[in-house]
């Protein structure tokens, strides 16, 4: 069967599809009587199946021309399957041990075949939720963090390569679009897509709103989102974008991915912690009172900038005579020079982080009101 324009996957569909696709077919060993698929797909955008046999396994990920949660009322650009394959294949140059490997890409059906991340991986946020800790969090977020950010900045490439990578993924601009609008304009006005813990939070909602100061430190903010092409970034890398059990950890859908600041990464990630942490007196019981695990966050917090701090200054050490165009040799000559350089560009990359981070827990605050109220209030005051 041949498939020359798109077409919505079913279970039926997707099995003639894999036989018609010879690499997906012999990833399953060419087998299909004992053939399982499951579909998946719990976010608000896309198809996911998991596919597997006795021989083999993968994941179908399919992008859909509107929201899948609203229906067809809400277009959406299927060309974030082609961005977000192209992420995925950048990213796991740099970083293969946190990035899961792309089998196939289909453009014309917004198709991705990948490997599968196989149980007892689950999503962090189920993980956070249920008071699990992950010793390794902190060391393989940073680590994935520093290599995806710098591999793709102009401290290590050049002009040319950064400019020419900077024009495809404008490409991504509709998804783009709706961080901008979910995350720095909607939040501090009246919109139908706005949800709090009503009527306990209607007036923290409304203080938002009134917040002036808040308002132009907010703008600042979605201006260098706009403009400021650093590095490639996953451009939604939350807790839901993170499979991990305690010796493995896997950054999966990077579909708002685009060259931004490098900060918006990580303040995401930050954020969604910090989130998790004023969310467990939420969770906590007579049993337990999570304070324990309270710790254990705040710590995963101070590790993961620490760690990333320190993996990104070592690379830009072993790089530093490389092709880079950020700051030549020739000009930054001397140890002092450099030093000062890098404690600048790490100080504005912690604003940064802070700033995109307290963003980020204003727009998805979604905790019963006692939690929600502090960490909007929290976020407002780092702001």
């Amino acid at each position: 069967m041949a498939f020359t324009e798109f077409r919505p996957l079913d279970e039926k569909l997707l099995i003639d599809y894999i036989k018609a696709t010879p690499f997906l077919s012999s990833k399953l060993g060419n087998k299909f009587d004992d053939l399982t698929i499951k579909e998946v797909g719990d976010g608000n955008l896309n198809f996911v199946f998991i596919v597997f046999n006795s021989s083999g396994s993968f994941v179908i990920k399919q992008a859909l021309p509107y929201v899948r949660c609203i229906g067809e009322s809400w277009p959406m650009t299927k060309e974030r399957a082609y961005f977000e394959a192209l992420a995925l294949k950048e990213h796991g140059r740099f970083c293969p041990e946190h990035t899961p490997e792309v089998y196939h890409f289909d453009r014309t059906m917004s198709l991705i075949g990948m490997r599968y991340i196989e149980p007892p991986h689950i999503i962090l946020r189920k993980g956070l939720i249920a008071g699990i800790e992950y010793p390794l969090l902190a060391e393989h977020i940073s680590d994935y963090m520093a290599n995806t950010l710098f591999f793709t900045s102009l401290i290590f490439r050049t002009t040319t390569e950064h400019k020419r990578d900077v024009a495809e993924f404008c490409g991504n601009v509709e998804l783009c679009r709706l961080t901008e609008q979910v995350v720095f304009s909607d939040p501090y006005k009246i919109s139908q897509y706005n949800r709090w813990t009503a009527p306990y939070l209607d007036r923290d909602a409304e203080a938002v709103r009134e917040d002036n100061l808040l308002k132009l430190e907010v703008a600042e903010l979605k201006s260098k989102f706009c403009e400021r092409a650093q590095a490639l970034i996953h451009g939604d890398l939350h807790t839901g974008s993170v499979m991990v059990t305690r010796e493995s950890t896997q950054v999966i859908d990077p579909e708002f991915a685009f060259y931004g600041p490098m900060g918006f990464d990580i303040g995401a990630f930050l954020g969604n912690l910090m989130l998790a942490f004023f969310a467990q007196d939420g969770h906590s019981d007579q049993v337990n009172d999570r304070k324990a695990y309270k710790e254990w966050i705040l710590k995963a917090i101070e590790d993961c900038w620490n760690l990333f701090h320190d993996r990104f200054i070592k690379l830009w050490d072993e790089h530093r005579k490389g092709p880079g165009k950020a700051y030549l040799p020739s000009n930054y000559n001397n140890a002092e020079v450099l030093l000062l350089a890098k404690k600048r560009y790490m100080a504005d990359l912690f604003h940064d982080t802070l700033g995109f981070g307290s963003a980020k827990m204003i727009s998805n605050a979604r905790k019963r009101a006692s939690c929600e109220r502090r960490a909007p209030d929290f976020a407002k005051m780092i702001l």
